[in-house]
């Protein structure tokens, strides 16, 4: 064990931005030096944000349908993943959703929409919303993400009362022709650039288990933050059936946490959010990826489902973290368990006619 990650992390709060060599060395740790890692990471994680966790929710307003090829997407153009497909919800429903996200707890409602990128009739469509709901939630963040943006558009969500915008570059330059044909790379860019000009907080992040070398993921994460993005969502590839990615199972619970200490590291004063595919690939470590990232989505994702809800709060107070904007519990440590009921009997294995639990 070598105190390399602390002296790393003093480098980093004292204002010498990680090198590339550095991102790599993170992404290679060796497993007993796993924790060390984490809680160098941690250093930097409370320093910039202390013990709060930005609580996210997403309302997906259009699912499925959509004409681009990218390659891991449950809903591309071909896709036969068994998936939820659907024109724009009403505005009734849309909001009843946010809604629903605000009351479990969170305070950044992320609108989305599946497509190549939105017609200015959309755009209306989504200002309407955030006006209504901005209305009735005066304080609610809300984050839209409607693919490529064309002139005027980004302008116009941020006249609306939008507060960020989102398009994730998600994967490295040098990898993306691998994951999709329809748009470019530079496409991406160029729409977190509208975004950023547009006075919208730009929220681009990334997609691990892509078939990325650590090389490549290093050139991701740095490019992000030379992009200037203000919350990052470090996704974790869900290999839908039925696309062309399916079976693709390259992570492990390990990987996904050097990953995280990773993007802590290069970007130390930016919100990591653990976003798709954190209870499918972190598991059992979820817990311990707080203590480096500082941001989750609440509940359900896109097309898949995640653990429920008030699993996701209990995680957070399990760890000794709070939910950014809500109140603070008398005394730190001291929050019970909102389960309730006993504890469940046995009546397998040993004594009985029922086959052990092993």
């Amino acid at each position: 064990m070598t105190p390399r990650f602390d002296d790393l992390v003093d480098a980093v709060l004292a204002g010498t931005p990680a090198t590339a060599a550095d991102a790599l060395d993170v992404l290679r740790t060796p497993d007993d030096e796993l924790l060390t890692l984490v809680a160098a990471a941690a250093r930097l994680r409370r320093n910039h944000f202390g013990d709060t966790v930005k609580v996210n929710y997403l309302v997906n307003l259009k699912s499925g349908l959509c004409p681009e090829d990218c390659h891991y997407c449950s809903q591309r153009l071909g896709s036969k993943a068994d998936i939820l497909r659907y024109t724009w919800l009403g505005p009734t429903e849309a909001l009843e959703q946010a809604t629903a996200g605000l009351r479990g707890g969170a305070t950044r409602i992320c609108m989305v929409s599946s497509g190549r990128g939105p017609t200015d009739r959309d755009v209306e469509r989504v200002a309407g919303l955030v006006g209504t709901l901005k209305g009735e939630h005066p304080d609610v963040e809300v984050c839209a993400c409607l693919g490529l943006l064309k002139d005027g558009q980004a302008e116009r969500l941020r006249e609306a009362g939008v507060d960020a915008y989102n398009h994730n570059l998600n994967t490295a330059e040098s990898h993306h022709h691998s994951i999709v044909t329809s748009h470019t790379y530079a496409d991406r860019v160029d729409t977190v650039t509208k975004a950023k000009d547009a006075g919208l907080s730009p929220c681009s992040g990334l997609i691990a288990g892509l078939g990325e070398s650590d090389e490549q993921l290093v050139e991701a994460l740095v490019a992000l933050r030379d992009l200037g993005s203000d919350s990052i969502p470090v996704n974790f590839l869900m290999p839908f059936d039925g696309t062309p990615l399916e079976g693709t199972w390259d992570l492990t619970p390990g990987r996904c946490l050097r990953i995280l200490a990773m993007a802590r590291i290069v970007c130390p004063d930016k919100e990591i959010r653990i976003a798709g595919g954190r209870e499918m690939h972190l598991r059992s470590l979820q817990g311990l990826a707080l203590h480096v990232a500082n941001s989750i989505f609440l509940g359900d994702y896109l097309t898949s489902e995640g653990q429920a809800a008030e699993a996701d709060l209990e995680l957070i107070r399990d760890n000794g973290f709070v939910v950014l904007g809500a109140d603070r519990p008398d005394s730190p440590g001291t929050q019970p368990s909102t389960r309730a009921g006993s504890p469940a009997t046995r009546r397998r294995g040993a004594g009985t006619d029922v086959p052990a639990n092993a």
